[in-house]
């Protein structure tokens, strides 16, 4: 049986690994209190100019006729909602507006890749596998970083919600990828069915996914003993329905239910927004309503836990500067990236502004990337979890000081 057919057969397709199966391995749930780092991709590039608006850029409006958003005003809500007198929030992102006044949550504007490719995949490839215009690299950089920490015998150290597993924790460091909690511990299969697969595992030891196989089983029922599926939402916190507020809901369930988990990952699609993106509402502004609904939840919800936890946000590049003729944004270069939890030290907008004016913008048409992604990334890689940046990111030298994104 290859690994193809084990994935393809019944419940089992509900599960993928990525490494060898030396990681599942027969153990007690790790220690509560460990520090989790979650990605999140905002997949079709998102516009950061309209997600996190720099009105004091005069260039701003004048560059977009329909779409860009109205300037703050006292006692507005259908505005932009004001952050430091020059940099506003989109008024879908109200939710996260106490997480900025309380210093959780910190903005990294004009940060991107240095590669100059506007094809979505090929730039969603180089910012998860960490190395821009290379496309031989083998591994994600999550995958890395889950290598660099201290070993643990804890099955769910590194977990992706969602089809399949990311390129970003591909490699040889034992992720899984699950739809969802449930499904995955197959409360729902039947005791004798699941004998039979242990069964069918533990004969075919000549096999190399023979061990993965059962020792998947192992991990399902760790995941049940550990109740995961079952534990609510705490504090008041409600989650947005949709996919991402969803699977933002596991990942705090999985977090509570202490099985060890160090790196989880969740997809946010719908931010290729070539027409009608829309201003104060529309199509962007609904997206960035479940986004911002999922990430205030998830923060309520964890309660003094995100002490231990940092959300990290990102896309593989942001929208032109200017509004197209369908009154949407085209592939750009520089988008807004957000911190949240753990030391961030919030309510700030890092990185330096490029500006607005035609002669200040990449190729004369996108915000110029002033921070590049990896070094945004080896900051929250170091200071929350402890990893250098060397081994997350090869062949790369930083050119500019760090960001000072933590306390």
């Amino acid at each position: 049986m290859n690994r193809r057919i084990f994935l393809k057969s019944g419940a089992c397709s509900l599960v993928a690994l990525a490494g060898p199966p030396r990681f599942l391995v027969r153990t007690a749930a790790a220690d509560a209190r460990g520090k989790v780092l979650v990605a999140v991709f905002q997949r079709g590039a998102v516009d950061g100019l309209s997600m996190i608006v720099p009105y004091g850029d005069p260039a701003y409006a004048t560059a977009r006729p329909t779409i860009a958003l109205k300037p703050p005003k006292r006692g507005e809500g259908d505005r932009a909602l004001d952050l430091d007198g020059f940099f506003a929030m989109h008024p879908a992102l109200a939710p996260l507006v106490p997480l900025w006044e309380n210093r959780s949550l910190a903005v990294v504007h004009a940060c991107g890749s240095p590669d100059t490719t506007r094809s979505h995949f090929d730039a969603q490839d180089y910012m998860e596998s960490g190395t821009p215009g290379v496309k031989a690299t083998p591994d994600g950089w999550l995958a890395r970083a889950v290598k660099t920490l201290p070993a643990k015998p804890a099955p769910f150290r590194a977990v992706a919600l969602g089809r399949a597993l990311p390129r970003a924790l591909q490699g040889d460091a034992g992720a899984i990828a699950m739809q969802s909690i449930d499904r995955f511990d197959m409360r729902a299969a039947d005791t004798t069915a699941r004998g039979g697969f242990e069964a069918l595992y533990a004969r075919s030891v000549s096999d190399v996914l023979s061990g993965t196989g059962y020792q998947t089983f192992e991990a399902m029922k760790m995941l049940q003993s550990a109740n995961a599926s079952r534990i609510p939402p705490a504090n008041g916190a409600e989650y947005p329905r949709g996919q991402f507020g969803e699977a933002m809901r596991q990942v705090a369930q999985l977090i509570k239910a202490n099985v060890g988990l160090e790196v989880a990952f969740a997809d946010t699609q719908g931010w290729d927004t070539h027409v009608g993106q829309g201003a104060e509402q529309g199509q962007l502004a609904a997206r960035l309503r479940e986004f911002a609904g999922a990430l205030a939840a998830f923060a309520q919800d964890l309660g003094d836990r995100m002490a231990d936890v940092v959300v990290l946000t990102m896309s593989e590049f942001g929208r032109t500067v200017g509004e197209n003729g369908n009154r949407g944004t085209d592939h750009g270069h520089a988008t807004a990236m957000l911190a949240l939890g753990g030391a961030v030290r919030g309510g700030r907008v890092y990185g330096r502004w490029p500006g607005l004016v035609r002669e200040q913008r990449f190729e004369d048409r996108d915000l110029a990337v002033t921070t590049d992604f990896r070094t945004l990334f080896s900051e929250v890689a170091a200071r929350h979890l402890g990893i250098p940046s060397a081994p997350l990111f090869p062949g790369w030298k930083a050119s500019q000081p760090p960001l000072g994104l933590f306390a």
